[in-house]
C-alpha cells in the first residue's frame, strides 16, 4: 500500500505519474493515464473511484446536510464547495490505477 507522500506509479515500468496527470484524469470521466515512459495505459480502479467520491462528494454532502451551523444557504454552499475542492486536491495521493490488458 502506498503512503500519503507518494503518487501512483505505472504498473508496467514503475515510473511515477505526476500529480497533475492524475488530477486531470478523473475530471475527464476517469480517463486512462498513459505512461510517459513506456506508453502503457493505466485505468482507475473501482476502489479508486470510490476513493474519489469518498474524499470529495461525500464530505461535501454530509457537511451541507447534517453539520452546517449556518442558516444562510449561500454560506453553506460556499463552505461545501471549499470542502469539495480541498478533497479533490488530495485525491491524487489516494486513488489507484491498474495497467490495461
Amino acid at each position: 500500500m502506498r503512503g500519503f507522500s507518494t503518487l501512483q506509479k505505472c504498473e508496467s515500468c514503475n515510473s511515477q505519474f505526476s500529480w497533475s496527470k492524475i488530477y486531470k484524469s478523473f475530471w475527464w470521466s476517469y480517463k486512462p493515464i498513459k505512461c510517459d515512459s513506456c506508453g502503457a495505459k493505466n485505468n482507475i480502479t473501482i476502489s479508486g473511484r470510490l476513493t474519489f467520491v469518498s474524499l470529495t462528494i461525500l464530505p461535501m454532502l454530509i457537511f451541507g446536510q447534517f453539520f452546517s451551523p449556518f442558516s444562510n444557504s449561500l454560506l453553506t454552499l460556499g463552505i461545501s464547495l471549499i470542502i469539495f475542492l480541498v478533497g479533490s486536491l488530495l485525491v491524487p495521493f489516494f486513488v489507484t490505477y491498474k495497467a490495461s490488458l
